[in-house]
């Protein structure tokens, strides 16, 4: 294993990015923990899923998390918008749960732009806005390789939209010991 070298990665300060998928979570973890500092991370109140501090303490110290709860996606957008103009924070996480119009997408990009900081949208698989600069997927490997009995903790980053090169599939796990991503070649396989 080397020390992650992916294209794009960590992504593009000044821009707002998409992630989809199972491992949706843990890249915005390690994106956080890359980039470092406090991150906000903004869902609607509705949303029952929460998240766990011991879960995150293996990518960062929970204390650098900020936690906002909106009453609906408008809201949330809006914090979001505010958050990254401010340039306060150097991460914006923000949770949709529906489509966003290249309107609402454009305004985070120029949020993100003014302030310098990197938004991360998690999005549902098929969802995304036009604007975004960089549209991520992530999963767990464990179906894709023969090695899983052995490496529950593997996953598939694959980048499936990019507004400034070149698409890809690369296999990551996150070095809890390091706190850093570790890429893993595909001819382990």
């Amino acid at each position: 294993m080397m020390r992650a070298a992916l294209p794009f990665y960590p992504l593009t300060k000044g821009r707002t990015h998409e992630v989809c998928g199972a491992g949706a979570y843990g890249f915005a973890f390690a994106l956080a923990a890359k980039i470092g500092g406090n991150f906000l991370w903004i869902k609607e109140a509705w949303e029952a899923q929460q998240l766990n501090p011991n879960g995150i303490a293996a990518f960062l110290d929970p204390a650098h998390l900020l936690q906002c709860s909106t009453k609906d996606q408008m809201e949330s957008l809006a914090t979001a918008e505010e958050a990254l103009r401010s340039g306060a924070l150097p991460l914006v996480v923000i949770a949709l749960h529906k489509p966003i119009g290249l309107t609402e997408g454009r305004r985070l990009q120029l949020a993100a732009r003014d302030g310098k900081s990197v938004g991360l949208t998690l999005i549902p698989e098929g969802m995304g806005s036009n604007a975004a600069e960089t549209r991520w997927r992530c999963s767990p490997a464990f179906e894709h390789t023969a090695f899983a009995a052995q490496d529950s903790t593997l996953q598939t980053w694959e980048l499936i939209k990019n507004k400034s090169g070149t698409l890809g599939i690369w296999y990551v796990r996150w070095n809890t010991a390091s706190r850093h991503l570790d890429l893993v070649s595909a001819s382990r396989e």
